[in-house]
């Protein structure tokens, strides 16, 4: 699938690991292809978000403070409310696999699952983002899927932190969605 992608659309498929491996997540979200869309500034999809005020850092911030640095915002208080003690659970797992197990992946408790060269997984819905890509590019007839497709899949999915990010950061995702097919039409020109 990557072969139809341009050189750019291609760099931000495969800077989405940086963002995620520089973040502490174990996964490739939505947020991580956001991240890494911003990562190349000159082009016209991450040049639109700029222009509304969403740069890189803005946008790193902002994945940070609603996903934390760890990917995992565990609320003892609800897990308490099935009946799951969350300082007992710690307490076993640092007693089988050392003290801060949970606080590191890579680290003991990390030894029975397997990554390929420090790869996460994408999500369902970072999968959905690139099938939207994908698709907005065969509806336009274009040849190749570049950035501004890319975020008009991370618009299209609809769900995801990205989305939750440019929301936050005030964005109508309708304008948004119209900015970026003019941008395209434009390049087509």
């Amino acid at each position: 699938m990557l072969e139809r992608f341009t050189a750019p659309a291609r760099r931000v498929v495969t800077e989405t690991q940086l963002e995620m491996r520089a973040l502490h997540h174990g996964h490739v979200g939505t947020e991580h292809l956001l991240l890494a869309l911003l990562r190349q500034p000159a082009e016209p999809a991450a040049a639109l978000l700029v222009r509304h005020g969403l740069d890189l850092e803005t946008a790193r911030a902002a994945v940070q403070r609603l996903l934390g640095e760890s990917g995992a915002t565990i609320d003892g208080a609800a897990l308490e409310t099935i009946g799951i003690d969350l300082d007992m659970v710690t307490a076993r797992v640092e007693a089988a696999f050392g003290v801060g197990a949970l606080a590191n992946p890579g680290g003991a408790a990390g030894r029975g699952r397997t990554r390929t060269q420090g790869r996460g997984t994408f999500t369902t819905r970072a999968r959905k983002v690139l099938e939207l890509a994908v698709r907005a590019a065969q509806g336009r007839g274009d040849s190749s899927i570049g950035t501004g497709h890319l975020l008009l899949g991370m618009v299209r999915e609809g769900g995801g932190l990205a989305v939750g990010v440019l929301r936050d950061h005030g964005l109508d995702l309708a304008e948004v969605e119209r900015e970026t097919e003019r941008s395209l039409g434009a390049d087509a020109a």
